[in-house]
């Protein structure tokens, strides 16, 4: 059945309040390739109803209760798996051996870590002469991106289901299929009714009402800085809990010791993975002086072997961008950046060579590229690379630093010890030796306009949980 149409609320499917239908863009063709329905304040008011009613029984679910239930959704995604990776394939582009080796296999990767976690996680203990309780904060609102949906689904809602909470989730309306077939798992998994419910919907309608319904005690966001800003907005008037994770701008530093090839070439394919489209991307790749002009050539060959195409071919590498918009975004500052005096040494302005239809970005290498530059400081959030020189390290750290972004970092070098040492002086939430290794067990989240708050494992579990102090009470 195709409930893309409908909302999932209270243990249904059901009609929206008011009848408003979106069409989804095949990014690859530029043609519809499914409507949904757009929801409203009144399908967020009684999506938040059936949530509020479920949350005194589910809180009170015991810990392997909850461990039983993320196990049931585990199993019944993976009856699913195919199918999520083919809706990404449609939505957003993502090349489809991508789609399910790296995109979808992240909801498996979350949930399995989330069960470990709450095995092992304290949810009481002694301090002092009292006892600290940590509990499921309420209902929630998970704001979720278009890039990495499965990755971003399910590292809110495991937590949330974790920590006992009730939820309501708005996916992305550029990538809402998956998200619908997510909704369809939980329901086969037999998550009791109002524990989690999907409203489809766009910013200004349903992620508006979420932020700002004074029912819902957190909202958890992942997206672009200038959203997470209005989302904490209108969250503001109900002093809710706001956990974001935002925009980034990450540098990767070269150190003079590390092994140039290897590290030119796989920081090329980093920035350049899910064409580009990742926060935590290394889109500033930062080369000693010395080393700057064979980086250079080495980047411009690795990024021309990267082949544009169909997300169905197993050929292509990157497909498409997501959208006419991101299109449009990305070759206003691939533009900028030719006229603000940068080099480009691989790809430029424009669709690659036989690709006249689909949103489609040559894979671009900006050389002589200075921090003043809105390459070097803004997100492009597509396959543009920009390579700046530095004369010493502390040069180099201060160059990572300086950014209004803190969501990751990156130090290549053959000596662990001393890119430990760099790393430590990097200002972001996670740092990356030598490669972009996926932890679901480490923390994820920013420093500065990245972000608030962590995610992933026991990081994101507690943003979920109140603290309670039970004090005194012992006899005599």
């Amino acid at each position: 059945m195709d409930n893309s149409q409908k909302f999932y609320i209270d243990g249904a499917w059901v009609d929206p309040m008011e009848p408003n239908m979106l069409d989804v863009i095949n990014p690859a063709t530029e043609e519809p390739c499914a409507r949904v329905a757009i929801g409203s304040a009144a399908d967020v008011d009684k999506a938040v109803a059936a949530a509020r009613a479920a949350f005194p029984a589910f809180s009170r679910t015991t810990r392997q209760e909850r461990i039983e239930l993320l196990g049931s959704i585990r199993e019944a995604y993976k009856a699913r798996y195919a199918d999520i990776a083919a809706a990404l394939t449609l939505e957003m582009g993502a090349q489809a051996g991508f789609a399910e080796k790296m995109q979808t296999v992240t909801g498996l990767v979350h949930l399995k870590q989330m069960m470990k976690t709450l095995e092992e996680f304290e949810f009481s203990y002694p301090r002092g002469g009292s006892l600290v309780v940590k509990e499921g904060i309420g209902v929630v609102g998970l704001i979720t991106p278009w890039n990495w949906p499965l990755n971003q689904i399910t590292a809110k809602v495991a937590p949330a289901i974790a920590a006992g909470c009730t939820m309501i989730l708005k996916p992305s309306e550029i990538a809402p299929l998956n998200a619908v077939i997510f909704a369809e798992v939980m329901d086969a998994a037999g998550v009791p009714k109002g524990v989690f419910n999907l409203v489809n919907g766009d910013g200004a309608g349903v992620g508006t009402a979420l932020s700002s319904h004074p029912d819902i005690d957190m909202i958890s966001f992942t997206g672009s800085t200038r959203a997470g800003v209005q989302v904490a907005k209108a969250a503001a008037d109900s002093v809710k809990r706001v956990h974001q994770e935002l925009g980034g701008k990450s540098a990767n530093i070269v150190l003079p010791d590390a092994d140039l090839d290897a590290a030119v070439k796989r920081g090329v394919a980093e920035c350049f993975s899910n064409v580009g489209q990742s926060c935590n991307a290394p889109t500033r790749m930062l080369v000693h002086s010395d080393q700057y002009d064979r980086a250079v050539e080495l980047a411009a060959r690795a990024a021309d072997g990267f082949v544009v195409g169909a997300p169905d071919d197993e050929n292509t590498k990157l497909g498409p961008v997501v959208s006419e918009a991101q299109f449009n975004k990305i070759q206003g500052l691939i533009e900028t950046g030719v006229k603000e005096g940068a080099k480009v040494v691989a790809g430029g302005p424009g669709r690659p060579e036989g690709l006249d239809r689909g949103y489609y970005v040559r894979p671009t290498v900006f050389a002589d590229v200075t921090r003043d530059m809105t390459i070097a400081r803004e997100e492009v959030f597509g396959p543009v690379l920009c390579i700046m020189r530095y004369e010493t390290e502390e040069q180099a750290v201060e160059l990572a630093n300086d950014s209004e972004y803190g969501l990751a970092g990156y130090v290549q070098s053959e000596d662990l010890d001393h890119a430990r040492e760099v790393a430590m002086k990097i200002r972001a939430g996670t740092v990356y030796i030598n490669e972009n290794t996926f932890d679901p067990a480490a923390p994820f989240g920013g420093y500065k306009k990245s972000g608030n708050g962590r995610e992933f494992a026991e990081f994101g579990l507690e943003e979920y949980l109140e603290t309670k102090g039970i004090v005194g009470g012992r006899p005599g």
